[in-house]
């Protein structure tokens, strides 16, 4: 087997070191060197240049480390804090999210000869005088986090023709420690620590410059340049001299033999491939999965390797003529790192806990809160690549209507304008004739309306005249004379111009907004502007080039967040009291502000796939952004399933779509989309039929648990909170459901366990201490200890946590059908807990004027006694008295889910407090 075989096209990074003085010298002139107290902190000179700390608040300090005394950062990833000049510096603020600026809370500071220590009431941060280290402790003192010794690395760089820095900051590695986070990934991994990742933004790969640690601390790293997690250098073709006895079939894409370790330690592989690819390594399979060569993402996996020692490998690409296979030995430090290719300092934020809650309110806090969405985008969204014409839409949802399905939105993908004219956002005449009417169709049908819009534009098109006479246009495509898919040139519009995003809105607005339609699909939002695909770095930075404000280089990680905001602006500009609702393919730190879900991307059907989508999910979440859905079902499918009229592979089709949609049932929105096949459930199969009977019971599910959904999505908003939560976020101190990748927490109550493989009827479940139910049955498990539980096609394994408290509301077919004056509350005995009922109108921004009401719902597990507490709060149309059902499920009372009960405990609650005696 050739080695070259074996190959990658890396962006080779040399570091260089600033120079230090000897430790003696350090030692002779440390505790001699300026240190400045701050208003909000102090700055130290240090041998390499200046460290400042800030306060931010108790529990956040931001770091900044910097070759001149006077650098102040653009704060570009971090909201305004509402002074003219931090709203003039920042060029990712948003009008709507300016706000007074927060008092710098009490802080103490106090040095000696060695260290300098700025102190709130639950932080510290100890400066090392002699190299200017930083280390974090909690209020006690025990440290959480540490700056490596000379981790603070600025290497003089020229990134495309600009004078800069390449930044990079070292952070001890802890071996009791999980690292999560870093926005959405596809390699299946949840726990990031250990692994190298390039963070840029491309189809599939979202990156938000957010870690989080299982010991209670996150880290907001604010850049916006192409960036590096871990070890900076490159993955590599595995040498010929470590391969031996290697046989390698016709087309050279299936290879068989042995690897030689040269060192002992942890070595990561990487495949790039399209087609099905599968890896073994010592017979053990570590990749199986099946994508197209445009997709962006690999395959990563590591494993400890011994030096001298043979390892049986075996490589294989069964449907697909590309693949690529590298390896990284064992890094040469043992440190946690973040590399940017562009900076003017490292600058980083340290946000304590030590709950993970705690963390991501803190992320929030600096960031933006996340919008409210309309209530009725926690119902069923219905999409494909594509509806045709009007009629097809509307017969469509006539189809959900008269087949009683729950729905509450319908979506229109691309090319619904003429074939030449992509970016004029106008519907074409002979297959949508009044879209006007089309749209008021939909809403008397009680559902919304979503629609594709693209940041791109065809010369011919109008718009796209408009864009190119204020130049914010980026030109290189058009220069090269690039050709789309579709053959046709293009251009892709620079967000990071105020006048070309104003521009943007406007015409959407025109012709699109005014029509009435509910939602925005921002698709390709990375921005997509590379063929032939797969976009590279270096391909999408030629074809950026420079933007308003910076170099390709210096900003475009930060593309989806101005393209989101442009849209939620303008549409507040126009219809200031309506909820936005944005989708888009691509996100940012911040850009929970802006009304935004982010989904997947273009992923594949494949059980792999489906696995997959867990952790990128839930890595997502945790890197502080609350709302995130997949094409449920997968967008694109291999050959066989997309052929498939019967037997076997019709058979995996539908089980595929089953499985994909009792998960996405509970991820923060359930969406229906994809190409290949048409994708109704009726059109999966029909009535008869088990995949139809599961979608249908898992969708009326979703509506009966709204009040327990929307309640979530009000903490969300209002605390900070995750809907969507790695087991890490409940259970931190528990060692093994830290490493649990394919189950997660739906808010506090649900244990969610997707099934992932074809044909499983059980699966394994870890149940983390404490008692838990299961939700079909009613039947009690003690925690801390893994059981086999059932899993019939029509099912997952679902538990309810002790102490939960669930709200149930009636059958609806869509959101609202049905007034909210009667609710079933679910009770599960065996721990004291409690729940907030959030309620407000659903649709208006009467919430950020304090027009919502609350309800504490808390259960005494000793007394057991259910008390609703007096309502707090309140917003126009209200419902002041309502009738509440207690179900009590406890050891003796194993009650499985039955919908809505009568009988149990009635309570006729007027907003005054109430206790349920059982």
């Amino acid at each position: 087997m050739a080695a070259g075989a074996f190959s990658v096209i890396p962006l080779v990074v040399r570091t260089v070191h600033l120079r230090a003085t000897s430790p003696q010298s350090q030692q002779q002139t440390s505790a001699n060197r300026a240190l400045e107290r701050l208003p909000d902190g102090i700055r130290l000179e240090t041998a390499g240049g200046f460290l400042t700390l800030q306060v931010r608040t108790d529990s956040i300090v931001r770091v900044t480390f910097a070759r001149e005394r006077t650098f102040r950062a653009n704060q570009m990833v971090v909201a305004p804090d509402g002074t003219p000049e931090a709203a003039a510096l920042n060029p990712f603020s948003s009008a709507a999210q300016a706000r007074r600026p927060v008092p710098t809370p009490r802080w103490s500071l106090t040095s000696d000869a060695r260290t300098i220590t700025v102190a709130t009431a639950r932080l510290r941060a100890i400066v090392n005088r002699s190299d200017g280290a930083v280390s974090f402790a909690d209020s006690t003192g025990t440290i959480v986090l540490a700056e490596a010794s000379g981790g603070h690395r600025l290497t003089p760089a020229v990134v495309q023709g600009e004078e800069t820095f390449h930044v990079q900051q070292l952070w001890q590695a802890r071996g009791d420690e999980s690292l999560y986070g870093l926005g959405q990934r596809q390699e299946g991994k949840l726990n990031v620590k250990g692994y190298d990742f390039d963070l840029w933004q491309r189809n599939t790969v979202v990156h938000v410059p957010m870690f989080v640690s299982s010991r209670g601390y996150g880290v907001l790293w604010d850049n916006t340049a192409p960036s590096r997690f871990g070890d900076l250098r490159p993955f590599e073709p595995i040498p010929a001299t470590n391969l031996l006895d290697v046989s390698k079939q016709e087309g050279g894409l299936d290879w068989e033999g042995q690897l030689i370790a040269p060192v002992t330690g942890d070595y990561q592989f990487q495949a790039y491939s399209n087609g099905t690819t599968r890896v073994w390594l010592d017979d053990v399979p570590q990749i199986d999965h099946y994508k197209q060569n445009w997709a962006t993402d690999y395959d990563q996996f590591k494993a400890q390797l011994v030096a001298g020692q043979r390892y049986r490998l075996k490589v294989t690409n069964s449907t697909g003529d590309t693949l690529r296979f590298s390896w990284k030995t064992p890094a040469p430090e043992a440190a946690t790192s973040m590399w940017s290719e562009v900076g003017d300092a490292i600058d980083y934020y340290f946000i304590y806990g030590p709950e993970v809650d705690q963390v991501i309110a803190g992320y929030r806090a600096l960031t933006g809160r996340a919008s409210l969405l309309p209530a009725w985008a926690f119902g069923l969204w219905q999409s494909k690549n594509k509806y045709e014409t009007q009629a097809e839409v509307l017969e469509t949802l006539a189809q959900f209507r008269r087949r009683d399905i729950p729905l509450d939105v319908i979506v229109q993908d691309w090319q619904y304008w003429p074939i030449d004219r992509w970016g004029d956002h106008e519907f074409e005449a002979s297959r949508y004739p009044d879209p006007t009417a089309m749209i008021k169709a939909i809403h008397d049908r009680n559902a919304r309306f979503m629609i594709s819009v693209w940041g791109k534009f065809y010369p011919a098109t109008e718009n796209f005249k408009a864009m190119r006479a204020i130049d914010a246009l980026y030109s290189t495509t058009l220069d090269d004379r690039t050709r789309d898919w579709l053959n046709q040139e293009y251009a892709f519009y620079d967000v990071f111009k105020p006048a070309a995003r104003k521009l943007f809105w406007d015409q959407v607005n025109r012709a699109l907004f005014s029509r009435g339609v509910d939602a925005w699909w921002m698709d390709a939002t990375e921005p997509d502007l590379v063929q032939p695909s797969p976009p590279t770095l270096e391909s999408l930075r030629r074809s950026v080039n420079r933007t308003a404000i910076g170099t390709a280089s210096r900003v475009m990680n930060a593309y989806p967040l101005l393209n989101s905001e442009a849209v939620y602006d303008g549409q507040r500009s126009v219809a200031p009291d309506q909820r936005v609702f944005i989708l888009t393919r691509s996100g940012f730190a911040g850009i929970q502000r802006y009304a935004t879900v982010t989904w997947s991307g273009d992923i594949t059907s494949t059980f792999s796939t489906l696995r997959k989508q867990i952790t990128a999910g839930l890595g997502f979440s945790i890197s502080g952004t609350p709302y995130w859905t997949s094409d449920t079902g997968g967008y694109t499918m291999e050959p066989r399933l997309a052929r498939a009229k019967d037997g076997d592979a019709l058979d995996e089709w539908r089980e595929l779509n089953a499985r994909w949609f009792q998960f996405s049932t509970f991820c923060p929105i359930l969406r229906v989309h994809g190409t290949d096949r048409p994708r109704e459930m009726w059109n999966i199969g029909d009535e008869t039929t088990a995949v139809y009977r599961t979608q249908l019971k898992f969708d009326r599910l979703r509506y009966a648990l709204f009040p327990y959904i929307y309640s979530l999505a009000g903490a969300v908003t209002h605390d900070g909170y995750s809907i969507m939560r790695p087991l890490v976020m409940d259970f931190r101190n528990d060692l093994e459901a830290r490493d649990v990748t394919d189950q997660f927490m739906f808010g506090p109550a649900f244990l969610v366990n997707p099934v992932t493989e074809y044909k499983a009827r059980s699966r394994q479940v870890y149940l983390p201490a404490g008692t838990w139910y299961d939700f079909w049955t009613g039947k009690r498990f003690a925690g801390g200890a893994t059981v086999n539980a059932d899993a019939p096609f029509e099912s997952i394994p679902l538990f309810v946590r002790a102490g939960s408290i669930v709200p149930v509301g009636p059958d609806q077919q869509y959101i609202g059908e049905k007034p909210r004056d009667e609710l079933t509350l679910y009770v599960y005995a065996g721990r004291s807990g409690e729940f907030s009922l959030y309620e407000d109108d659903g649709h208006t921004y009467g919430y950020e004027r304090r027009q919502f009401s609350r309800i504490r719902l808390s259960w005494d597990d000793v007394a057991r006694t259910l008390t609703i507490g007096g309502r707090v709060g309140t917003f126009p149309g209200m419902r002041v008295s309502r009738r509440f059902t207690v179900v009590l499920v406890a050891p003796d009372r194993s009650v499985g889910y039955a919908g809505m009960q009568s009988g149990q405990r009635v309570v006729r609650y007027t907003g005054q407090s109430v206790r349920v005696v059982f």
